[in-house]
């Protein structure tokens, strides 16, 4: 969401700039108006009105952003294919498959093998990711080296989408990540006088972004601290909402990327860090989480090791294919569907319900029934329904 917001930031400061020069001003002022309100948002205690988001809702915008990261990747290979495959087979509207290669390339900007590649890299990725990620469940090994491969998957999937993208198939250009070299990278943005409407349109879309990080910065806090993962440290949701707008204000001034509490990110955090038992339920494996290791040690070495990425910038950064940055995305929105609930009943639409699991989450009287159990409830922040009311509004 952050990224297609921060389009639309681009796209509006097109109106005073055409050529986009006034981007970074507008980019600054929306960053700063937006993290004015977070301030406002923690020291009111606005945090508070979360009490009454349910479990149903918080799922929703999980599942919301899962399927986000989809939908771009596939409207991304769809677009590769319209502008790079299908322009080969017509040229001036009309079919015309027998004309030399040459020709077609040469009246349009056709590459057939580049949307190919590019869809074989984003699937290749995904794949490997989830194989290595789901090693936790193979026999193989110790569960505690299971669990270790597995923490692995995404760093090991982009790997190999790089190596096939960059060495094997290097022939083929599929588009690599970009680094604007022009731009010092900690230049602080001027404010030469902004017309009055860019001020305007710069403080409604601040004002319009808070909702949307005070909105998943809680959610994402409150998923973290569902009563199932037994976490003993207690939450800050109001000095999250503070820290979050300063250190916002601080990027906004020097044009960086904006810092939110994100999903699914978040909650596959705590489960890396989380201590998980597998039991037999019924003839079900499940698993329930013990315990886990609450420390900050993870998230504070995580950011520095993300800070010392500049030093890879642009070398060798810029050898990872766009398409693999894709199958990232797709990666990470499948491997956070098994956290969500909500998607577990959906699955259950299309199962056959004699197949249906007796977990802890349905009655044992009857399979075709939908009794929650107490110690679902427990985890539970409020009930939840097959079909919540958020769901038939969307």
């Amino acid at each position: 969401p952050v990224v297609i917001y921060t389009k639309i930031i681009f796209l509006i400061s097109k109106n005073w700039a055409e050529d986009g020069s006034f981007f970074y001003t507008f980019y600054a002022m929306t960053g700063l108006t937006n993290a004015v309100f977070l301030v406002i948002y923690g020291f009111t205690g606005a945090s508070k009105v979360m009490a009454y988001c349910s479990r149903s809702t918080e799922e929703i915008v999980g599942l919301f952003i899962s399927i986000a990261f989809v939908v771009d990747s596939v409207k991304y290979i769809l677009k590769e294919f319209d502008y790079y495959y299908y322009s080969c087979l017509s040229v001036n509207g009309t079919m015309d498959i027998m004309k030399r290669a040459s020709d077609i390339a040469a009246a349009t900007d056709c590459d057939q093998t580049r949307p190919v590649l590019s869809l074989l890299l984003l699937l290749v990725t995904v794949y490997v990711g989830v194989v290595i990620f789901n090693f936790k469940y193979s026999p193989y090994l110790t569960a505690d080296k299971r669990v270790v491969v597995a923490d692995y998957a995404l760093v090991v999937a982009v790997a190999v989408g790089t190596f096939l993208g960059s060495y094997v198939f290097r022939h083929i250009d599929v588009g690599k990540f970009y680094v604007n070299e022009e731009r010092a990278m900690f230049k602080v943005i001027t404010f030469e006088s902004p017309p009055t409407g860019a001020v305007v349109a710069a403080i409604g879309l601040g004002f319009i972004m808070s909702i949307l990080f005070f909105m998943e910065g809680n959610i994402s806090a409150s998923v973290v601290n569902s009563p199932c993962n037994k976490l003993k440290k207690g939450p800050a949701y109001h000095h999250d909402m503070v820290v979050t707008g300063l250190i916002n204000a601080i990027m906004s001034v020097f044009g960086l990327p904006f810092v939110h509490g994100s999903l699914p990110h978040s909650p596959l955090h705590v489960r890396a860090l989380a201590e998980i038992e597998e039991y037999i339920d019924n003839g079900n494996l499940t698993e329930k989480i013990v315990y886990v290791r609450e420390t900050r040690l993870t998230t504070l070495i995580s950011h520095i090791m993300i800070g010392a990425s500049v030093l890879l910038i642009p070398y060798p950064l810029n050898m990872i294919p766009i398409p693999v940055l894709y199958g990232l995305f797709v990666f990470l929105a499948v491997t956070s569907l098994g956290d969500f609930q909500l998607w577990e009943r959906l699955v259950l639409i299309f199962t056959e319900q004699t197949l249906y699991p007796l977990s802890i989450m349905f009655g044992r009287s009857h399979r075709r029934s939908f009794t929650v159990s107490p110690s679902y409830r427990y985890c539970s922040s409020s009930g939840f329904v097959l079909f919540p009311s958020e769901v038939l509004l969307i």
